[in-house]
């Protein structure tokens, strides 16, 4: 069967949307979010002043000088990922103003349902962010940093994408436990999210492979950010 043709521009304003949804829908089950959103959704829980989607950006900004510390240098173009997470931000507080997925709704509705919005965000994060690392644009600060560093020092994605996560859920345990002496935001799912996301993720980024051919539609600019990164 002939792949799929889409736009790269499009892919990633679409990957951008199901990442934000899947996430308020993880939120919403309140089994535990994502061990990589879950520092960020900690802050917002001991902080109510600051939404998710607000308290993503500064956690994307500290790990931002981090990446910049990684990789030994600060480029322009590497504020593109903190555009994309702002966009994202954005994109994450929407989703949560429908009543469903509200703050006041976690962890409301029946446990079957909550089952099932935990299973459907936890498949729907893996293919977003399989989604995303096959676009040009660069991606939030979280995913460029697995793009950015598995490029630079030759390691193979999948498996640092793995690592990544088991380091922020064990950052995500240790805020949890500092700001409410518990576990708040981090839970079962977390841990199932962070053993299941690697496999899931390079599972869609095989199928993508196949089925689809993600082409930019500014190919000056592409090269331009395929440059860039390393």
């Amino acid at each position: 069967m002939k792949p799929l043709r889409i736009s790269s521009e499009l892919v990633y304003l679409l990957s951008l949307a199901l990442l934000a949804l899947a996430v308020s829908l993880t939120a919403a089950a309140d089994f535990g979010v994502s061990m990589v959103v879950a520092p960020a959704y900690i802050v917002s829980l001991k902080w109510p002043v600051l939404t998710f989607g607000q308290a993503e950006y500064i956690v994307q900004g500290i790990l931002f000088i981090v990446f910049c510390a990684a990789m030994r240098r600060v480029r322009p173009l590497y504020l593109v990922s903190i555009a994309t997470g702002l966009l994202y931000g954005v994109m994450l507080d929407a989703w949560r103003l429908i009543p469903a997925l509200s703050p006041a709704a976690v962890g409301a509705a029946p446990m079957p349902v909550r089952i099932a919005l935990l299973l459907i965000g936890m498949v729907l994060t893996s293919f977003s962010i399989a989604l995303i690392f096959r676009v040009y644009i660069y991606p939030q600060v979280y995913d460029f940093f697995v793009k950015g560093i598995a490029a630079r020092y030759r390691l193979n994605r999948s498996r640092f994408k793995q690592l990544f996560d088991a380091s922020c859920l064990l950052v995500s345990v240790a805020m949890s436990l500092a700001l409410f002496r518990g576990f708040h935001g981090v839970g079962s799912g977390t841990l199932l999210m962070t053993v299941c996301n690697g496999f899931l993720i390079g599972f869609f980024d095989r199928l993508f492979g196949k089925a689809t051919d993600i082409r930019p539609c500014f190919s000056t600019l592409a090269h331009r950010f395929d440059n860039g990164i390393e």
